[in-house]
């Protein structure tokens, strides 16, 4: 996902400097890659050539001086835009565990052993999301990306299963048996 569109849906709810826009997005987004600063200041500055965003003013409440920048009313379209595009759906999706599992299969390895394993890594992060979800039942960000992942993870089983079960005609197939 795009920065910018993190950055002007932050300064949606009212106008920010960038230390608490950063410091706004790792709260919001907790199982995210943390933004770096220089990445914030980077995005408001393009927000700003592009008329998104503009200079509310400098604030000073006793440490050094900060810009606070808010959203422009072609920002608000903007972000209103984009936020109502639906995403396409991928028409195929290869990821490491299936490559994994492919190359088992085409080189004569153990696929089942890779699958058994995988699914046991898989199992203990269900586990994990599971008590985090649990600990954190009052923080709505973190639940919706625990769900979010939960969902992704068992899709990955369903998918591990479904391939374990077919192993040995897919190895007749690539000729690996």
């Amino acid at each position: 996902m795009s920065t910018r569109y993190i950055v002007l849906g932050l300064l949606a709810s009212g106008p920010s400097h960038g230390y608490d826009l950063k410091r706004r997005h790792d709260e919001r987004f907790p199982q995210a890659r943390p933004l770096a600063y220089g990445q914030v200041y980077l995005t408001l500055q393009r927000l700003v050539r592009d008329g998104l965003a503009e200079v509310e003013g400098i604030l000073s409440d006793g440490g050094p001086e900060r810009t606070a920048y808010r959203v422009t009313e072609e920002g608000v379209r903007e972000l209103a835009r984009w936020a109502g595009e639906v995403v396409a759906p991928a028409p195929f999706v290869t990821n490491e565990l299936f490559t994994k599992v492919v190359v088992a299969l085409l080189t004569g390895g153990d696929a089942d052993a890779y699958l058994l394993a995988q699914r046991a890594a898989h199992l203990r992060r269900v586990r994990e999301l599971t008590a985090l979800k649990k600990t954190s039942a009052s923080d709505l960000t973190t639940v919706l990306s625990a769900d979010y992942a939960l969902n992704h993870l068992d899709a990955d089983l369903c998918w591990m299963t479904a391939t374990a079960a077919q192993l040995t005609p897919l190895a007749t197939e690539v000729g690996a048996t």
